[in-house]
């Protein structure tokens, strides 16, 4: 494959063994550095109700359902202020970014006289570390 002279005798063989185990050990690491996503599926989550506003004109609620308590109020501010400015279709699939999270959801707007209810359903939470999770329905 590689012809090497030998010049010096046995040293030669020395520093051609010492250049293919550091080669090795580069490539080894190269090979395990590559870090893989971590995908995990939960069943429990939390329910209720996160936010509640109230105005002249209308009371609006913002529940969450199958959310991790520590994102929970991040993304439930997040989807309030995301229906004030009308970026939220009802029943269709969002993406919020959060500060510990990018959360992927449903939601859902029922209206009734001057109530409006906001329903955010969990699907998958992204998590900075890297890890994803994916929210399970219960069986049975």
């Amino acid at each position: 494959m590689f012809y090497f002279a030998n010049l010096n005798g046995n040293r030669s063989s020395y520093t051609i063994m010492r250049i293919i185990t550091i080669l090795l050990l580069l490539i080894t690491q190269f090979v395990f550095s590559q870090e893989k996503q971590k995908v995990e599926t939960y069943r429990y989550g939390h329910d209720g109700i996160e936010l509640v506003s109230q105005s002249k004109k209308e009371t609006i609620i913002v529940s969450t359902y199958n959310s991790k308590m520590n994102i929970r109020e991040d993304i439930a501010h997040k989807v309030y202020v995301m229906y004030l400015a009308d970026k939220i279709v009802t029943n269709k699939i969002i993406t919020i970014n959060g500060i510990d999270a990018t959360v992927t959801g449903k939601c859902i707007i029922r209206k009734k006289n001057n109530l409006t209810v906001v329903d955010f359903y969990y699907e998958t939470i992204q998590w900075c570390s890297g890890l994803l999770e994916i929210y399970k329905k219960k069986m049975g």
